[in-house]
C-alpha cells in the first residue's frame, strides 16, 4: 500500500510541477492539452484507488482528487494570470490539503481525533486568510498603481498643455513682431508683407 501512495503522490506532483512550469503566456491549444493530461493521469491514478478499501481508499481518492483539483487551479491562474485566479488556485490547495487531513484523522480516535480535526481546519483557514491577505494587498497596489498612472497621465497632459501654449504664446508674439516689422512698408509692399506674415506663422 506504501508503494502505491508514493506512485499515486509521485503522478500527482507531476500534475503540479507541468502547470507551474509553464510559461505565463499560454495559447488555447497548450492549455487544453495540459487539462486534457491532467484528467488522464487522475483517471490512471484513480485506478489504483480501486484495489483500496476502507480509510485506505479514501485517503488515496481525496489524494489524486485534491492533486488533480490543485493541477487544474494552478494551471488556470497560469492560463489567466489575474489576482482572482491565483487566489482560486490557493482555496483549492486549501481545502485539498483540508479533505486530505481529515481522511487521515479518521484512523484516530478520541481527542487526539478532535485535535487533529482542528489543526486541520486551522491551516485550512489560515492558508485561505493568507490568500486573500495576497489578492487583497495585490489589488490594493494596483489601484495604487492605476491611480499613480492616472496622475502621471494627468501631469503628462498638463505639460504637454503648457508646452502647447507656449508654443502657441510665441508664435503669436513673433508674429506680431512681423507685423510690427511690415509698418516700416506701404501699398502694395505692406500688404505683401502682411500676407507673408501671416502665412509664416499660421494665420
Amino acid at each position: 500500500m506504501m508503494q502505491h501512495r508514493l506512485h499515486v503522490f509521485a503522478i500527482a506532483v507531476g500534475l503540479v510541477l507541468s502547470t507551474s512550469a509553464m510559461a505565463q503566456t499560454m495559447s488555447k491549444s497548450m492549455y487544453d492539452s495540459q487539462m486534457s493530461k491532467i484528467a488522464q493521469d487522475y483517471k490512471a491514478a484513480s485506478v489504483g484507488c480501486n484495489s483500496l478499501s476502507g480509510n485506505a481508499n479514501d485517503i488515496c481518492v481525496a489524494d489524486v482528487t485534491g492533486k488533480r483539483d490543485i493541477a487544474q487551479a494552478n494551471l488556470e491562474a497560469v492560463y489567466k494570470p489575474t489576482q482572482q485566479n491565483r487566489y482560486q488556485a490557493s482555496v483549492v490547495k486549501a481545502d485539498s490539503d483540508y479533505k486530505l487531513a481529515n481522511q487521515h484523522c479518521d484512523v484516530l480516535s478520541g481527542n487526539a481525533k478532535d485535535i487533529c480535526v482542528k489543526e486541520a481546519k486551522a491551516a485550512k483557514i489560515t492558508a485561505t486568510s493568507n490568500a486573500k491577505a495576497l489578492m487583497t494587498t495585490a489589488n490594493a497596489n494596483a489601484e495604487a498603481n492605476a491611480a499613480s498612472n492616472e496622475a502621471h497621465l494627468d501631469a503628462d497632459k498638463k505639460a504637454s498643455d503648457a508646452r502647447n501654449t507656449a508654443a502657441t504664446d510665441k508664435v503669436d508674439a513673433n508674429y506680431a513682431v512681423a507685423k510690427e516689422k511690415c509698418q516700416a512698408y506701404a501699398g502694395d509692399a505692406k500688404d505683401l508683407c502682411l500676407s507673408q506674415a501671416k502665412t509664416q506663422f499660421g494665420k
